[in-house]
C-alpha cells in the first residue's frame, strides 16, 4: 500500500513536466515567423518638365537607390529639337535635391517664334535663320513623393552658349549703300560666340513604372 501511494505520487508530479518539455521543445523547434520586407522600388520611370532654357523636355529616368536618379531624353524650344541629360541627388529620396545636366540644341529658324511676339509687321532677319546652343544647369530643388509619382520644382543657374551666324550677310545688308561711297567693305569671317550664365528654372513630373 505505501508503495503504490508512493507511485501515484511520482505519476502526478511527472505529468506537468513532461507537458513542459513538450513545450519548450515545440516552442525551440518552431520555424521563426518571416519579417516582411518593404516592396522594392521601381526604378524606371517617365519624366516630363519646362522651363528655361531647357524647353520642353521628356526623358527616361533610371533610379539605382532610393537617393539617386539619372535621366536622358529630348526637348523642343519653339525653335528646334534638342537632347539633354543630368543627374539628380536627393539624400531622402524627397525634399531638397541638387540637380545637374547638360543639354544641346540643334539650329533652327527662330524668324516664326520672333514674328508671333514681334507681330505680323516684323520682317526676317538671318540672325534668326540658324539659332541654336549648349547649355549646363546646376539647380537647387524641392522634391514631392519618391514611391511611384514625383513633382519637382528646380531653380538656380544656366550656363549657355552658341554662335551667331549669318553675320557677315547681316552687316553687308545694313552697310551695303554707305559702304559703295566710301568704298569701304567690312567682312567677318567667323561667327561670334556667345556665353552667358543666367537664372533659370524648371517644373516637372516623374511616374515610375517599373
Amino acid at each position: 500500500m505505501r508503495y503504490s501511494r508512493l507511485l501515484t505520487l511520482l505519476t502526478l508530479s511527472l505529468v506537468p513536466a513532461a507537458a513542459s518539455a513538450e513545450e519548450l521543445t515545440a516552442v525551440a523547434t518552431a520555424a521563426p515567423a518571416p519579417i516582411a520586407s518593404a516592396p522594392r522600388l521601381p526604378r524606371i520611370g517617365l519624366m516630363a518638365d519646362a522651363g528655361l532654357p531647357d524647353g520642353v523636355n521628356g526623358s527616361l529616368v533610371f533610379r539605382p537607390v532610393r537617393w539617386v536618379r539619372a535621366h536622358v531624353g529630348g526637348g523642343y524650344n519653339l525653335i528646334s529639337s534638342g537632347m539633354r541629360a543630368g543627374v539628380t541627388l536627393a539624400p531622402f529620396g524627397w525634399g531638397p535635391s541638387l540637380t545637374l545636366e547638360g543639354g544641346h540644341y540643334f539650329d533652327g529658324n527662330a524668324n516664326g517664334i520672333a514674328r508671333q511676339f514681334a507681330g505680323a509687321s516684323f520682317k526676317d532677319n538671318v540672325l534668326l535663320d540658324r539659332v541654336g546652343y549648349d547649355y549646363g544647369n546646376a539647380h537647387l530643388g524641392f522634391e514631392i513623393g519618391y514611391r511611384r509619382v514625383t513633382f519637382y520644382l528646380h531653380g538656380g543657374m544656366s550656363y549657355i552658349r552658341g554662335s551667331v551666324h549669318n553675320v557677315d550677310s547681316f552687316v553687308q545688308s545694313q552697310t551695303s549703300g554707305s559702304s559703295s561711297s566710301s568704298g569701304t567693305e567690312v567682312s567677318i569671317k567667323q561667327d561670334p560666340v556667345i556665353k552667358a550664365i543666367v537664372p533659370s528654372a524648371k517644373l516637372g513630373l516623374i511616374v515610375y513604372l517599373w
